[in-house]
C-alpha cells in the first residue's frame, strides 16, 4: 500500500558529453547505471545492484517523527504501521503487531501481520517466515513451506534438505547424520526415492534410472533426449527419424538453399536500440542506420507493436512509459502512463493488446491496456525483477529476477500458475528474449557473462555464448532467425552471434554511447492466430476476452462467439495441463509442474 501511494520524485536525466565521453549528472551506480540524484537513498533500489541504497552510500537512516524506519532503509508513514500490508518490503512495519485478524485473513505468528486466506497454501510464503505455507496452515501437505523439502529431497532431522541421492552413501551430509540412518530399508518405497521415473533399490542405498529415450540429470531427474535440440541441425522445425534429420521452416519464413537458415519473408528486420543519444534503428544486416527519437534520451527498456509500428519506451530510473510511432518523420513521444517505480523491462501482448513491465519500485510485474487507460499490479513480492517477455498464442508470461535468489519463471498471462524454469547456475539475468519458432527462452546473465537458452518447459538448458570480451556489461537481448543480438555497455557496441553455439560473432554497431535495450521489428515476430484461452490446451475459435482489470472475482479468459454468447469461460488457476498437449509431444508422461522442478542441470553444454 505504501509503495502504491509513494511516487518517485525523480528528475528527468540529462546526459552530458565531455570530450566525447558520457558522464552521469546524477548518481553513478557501481554497476555502471545512472540514476537521478533525487532517487538516491530514497528507500527504493533504483540501481540494478541496489548501490544507491547501500549504508556506505547513504549512512544511517533518519526518518521524520511521523514516519517509521524500515529495516529495508525506507521511511513509511506511521499510519502504515501494523496495517496488515508489508509497506517496507521486508515486513518490519508489520513486526510485533500482535493484532487480531479477520475471518478472511490469517495471522502470521511472529510478526502479527495478517495475510488474506486466499493466499494460504499457494506455495509462496506471504508471512515473513512462511507460516502461511507451513504444515500448521496446510495440513494436507500440498504446498512446500520454506523448511520442508521437495519429493526429490531428503529431510534431515533438523529440517535441512538434501538430495535424495545422498541418502545412504556412506558419507553423512546432514548436520545430524540422519541421512545415514536406517539404510537397510528400501528407499524406493518412500516417494520413489526422489526419482522422477525409475528407482532401483540396492543392498546399500539406491539409484535412479530412466526409460529408453531419456537421460538422467542431477542424479534423480529424467530429461527426454531431444536429438534435434542437442545437435541444433535445424534452424526451426526438425524431424529426427532413424538417424536422419528433416528440416523445415514455419509459415512466414523461407529456407536458404545455401545455409539452411530460415529467413523471414519480406523486408529486412529492423533492430531498434535505446541509448544516451536517443532511440535509433539499424537493419539486421548492419547496412542502414536511422534516428527515431533523438529526444528519448537514455538506455531505457523498450517493446513494440508491429501491426501499427508503435514503440514503447520507459525513461531510465523512472516509471514513465512513452509511446511513439515509427512511421514517417520523427514525432514527439506521447506519455502513455506513469508507474509507481522504475521500469526495467517491457513486453507487448499483441493478441490481447496488453503491455507488461517489471517494476523495481514495487518489486512486481505490472500490466496495462495498450492505450494506458487502466493498469494494475499483476505479480508482487519479487526481489529484483528485470526482463519480461510474453507468448500470447500459448498464453504464457516469462520474467527474470535478480537479487539474492536469481531465477527465471513463467506463468499464465494473468499471473496465475507461477512455475520456476531456471533456479541454479544463474547470477544476474538482465534481459530475456523468446525464439518462438523453436519455443526457446534466451537470457543474458551479466554475472555469468553468458547468453543461455532453455525450452519453455525448463528442459534442455544450454549456454550458447560465453564471455568473449563483449559480455562484461550486457544490457539488451533479442533473437531472430539464426542469430542472437545483444547490447554491451563496456565496449559501447551492438553485437550478434549464431544462436546455436555463439559462432559467427560480429560487432554490428560500434561506438554507441551507453547502449540500452533492443527490440526487433518484423511481422513474423508477432503472428496472428487463435490463442490459448485459459488454463487448458484449447484455443478459442472466436474471440478470447481477458478480464484482468475488473477488480472483482478471479481473473478469467472468456471465449465469446460473434453473437455475444459465451462459449468457454475458464478461471485461471495453476496446476492444470493448460497448454501441454498442444505444445509438446503427447508421449511425455510428466506434468508441467514436474518439469518445472527438474530443469536441465548442465548449463555449460556447447554445440559443436
Amino acid at each position: 500500500m505504501g509503495n502504491l501511494r509513494r511516487i518517485l520524485l525523480t528528475q528527468l536525466l540529462t546526459f552530458h558529453y565531455i570530450w566525447g565521453e558520457w558522464t552521469c549528472p546524477g548518481f553513478l551506480c557501481t554497476d555502471g547505471g545512472c540514476i537521478s540524484q533525487s532517487a538516491l537513498c530514497d528507500g527504493t533500489a533504483d540501481c540494478h545492484d541496489g548501490s544507491d541504497e547501500f549504508e556506505d552510500t547513504c549512512g544511517l537512516l533518519q526518518c521524520k517523527k511521523d514516519e517509521f524506519a524500515c529495516g529495508s532503509r525506507r521511511c513509511v508513514s506511521l499510519l502504515f504501521r501494523c496495517d496488515g500490508t508489508d509497506d517496507c518490503g521486508d515486513g518490519s512495519d508489520e513486526a510485533s503487531c500482535h493484532k487480531n485478524c479477520t475471518a478472511e485473513s490469517f495471522l502470521c505468528e511472529r510478526t502479527g501481520s495478517c495475510v488474506a486466506r486466499a493466499k494460504l497454501c499457494d506455495g509462496w510464503p506471504d508471512c515473513p517466515v512462511g507460516q502461511d505455507v507451513g504444515a500448521d496452515a496446510c495440513p494436507s501437505g500440498q504446498t512446500r513451506a520454506p523448511h520442508t523439502c521437495f519429493s526429490s529431497e531428503f529431510s534431515c532431522g533438523d529440517g535441512q534438505c538434501m538430495p535424495h541421492s545422498w541418502r545412504c552413501d556412506h558419507s553423512p551430509d546432514c548436520a545430524d547424520a540422519s541421512d545415514e540412518d536406517d539404510c537397510d530399508q528400501n528407499e524406493c518405497l518412500v516417494s520413489n526415492g526422489g526419482c522422477s521415473h525409475l528407482c532401483v533399490d540396492l543392498p546399500m542405498g539406491f539409484l535412479c534410472d530412466c526409460p529408453a529415450g531419456m537421460r538422467l540429470v542431477h542424479d534423480s531427474q529424467c530429461e527426454e533426449i531431444d536429438t534435434c535440440l542437442d545437435t541444433d541441425v535445424c534452424n526451426q522445425l526438425c524431424v529426427h527419424v532413424n538417424g536422419t534429420f528433416s528440416c523445415d521452416c514455419h509459415e512466414g519464413y523461407l529456407m536458404s538453399p545455401k545455409t539452411g537458415e530460415c529467413k523471414a519473408k519480406g523486408d529486412v528486420a529492423q533492430l531498434v536500440l535505446s541509448s544516451s543519444e536517443g532511440v535509433r534503428w539499424v537493419n539486421t544486416a548492419g547496412m542502414e542506420y536511422r534516428e527515431i527519437a533523438a529526444h528519448l534520451l537514455g538506455p531505457g527498456p523498450m517493446a513494440a507493436l508491429t501491426a501499427n509500428r508503435t514503440l514503447y519506451w520507459a525513461r531510465p530510473g523512472q516509471g514513465s512509459i512513452y509511446r511513439i510511432s515509427m512511421d514517417g518523420k520523427p514525432l514527439d513521444p506521447v506519455l502513455l502512463l506513469k508507474s509507481h517505480g522504475a521500469v526495467l523491462g517491457l513486453a507487448v501482448d499483441w493478441i490481447h493488446e496488453h503491455l507488461y513491465w517489471t517494476n523495481a519500485g514495487t518489486h512486481s510485474i505490472d500490466v496495462a491496456r495498450l492505450d494506458g487507460s487502466v493498469q494494475r499490479l499483476l505479480i508482487g513480492g519479487l526481489a529484483m525483477p528485470t526482463g519480461v517477455a510474453v507468448e500470447p498464442l500459448l498464453g504464457l508470461l516469462f520474467w527474470a529476477e535478480g537479487g539474492s535468489s536469481p531465477r527465471i519463471e513463467c506463468a499464465l498471462l494473468d499471473g496465475q500458475g507461477r512455475l520456476p524454469l531456471i533456479t541454479s547456475a544463474i547470477r544476474n539475468p538482465v534481459a530475456i528474449s523468446l525464439d518462438m519458432p523453436r519455443r526457446l527462452l534466451y537470457w543474458v546473465d551479466s554475472g555469468m557473462r553468458t547468453i543461455s537458452r532453455v525450452r519453455f518447459d525448463g528442459q534442455h538448458r544450454k549456454t550458447v555464448v560465453e564471455s568473449n570480451g563483449y559480455l562484461d556489461r550486457p544490457f539488451g537481448l533479442a533473437v531472430f532467425e539464426g542469430h542472437v543480438y545483444w547490447s554491451e555497455q563496456a565496449t559501447h557496441s551492438i553485437c550478434s552471434a549464431d544462436k546455436h553455439n555463439g559462432s559467427l560473432f560480429r560487432v554490428i554497431l560500434p561506438n554507441i554511447a551507453f547502449p540500452g535495450a533492443l527490440v526487433l521489428i518484423h511481422p513474423v515476430l508477432q503472428p496472428k492466430g487463435s490463442a490459448v484461452c485459459g488454463n487448458t490446451s484449447r484455443v478459442c475459435p472466436y474471440e478470447c476476452v481477458p478480464d484482468l482489470f475488473s477488480g472483482t472475482g478471479s481473473p478469467s479468459f472468456t471465449c465469446v462467439s460473434p453473437t455475444g454468447g459465451v462459449v468457454l469461460s475458464v478461471l485461471l488457476v495453476g496446476g492444470a495441463l493448460w497448454w501441454w498437449k498442444d505444445v509438446f509431444k503427447p508421449s511425455r508422461t510428466l506434468t508441467f509442474l514436474d518439469f518445472s522442478l527438474k530443469e536441465s542441470q548442465d548449463p555449460l553444454i556447447h554445440g559443436p
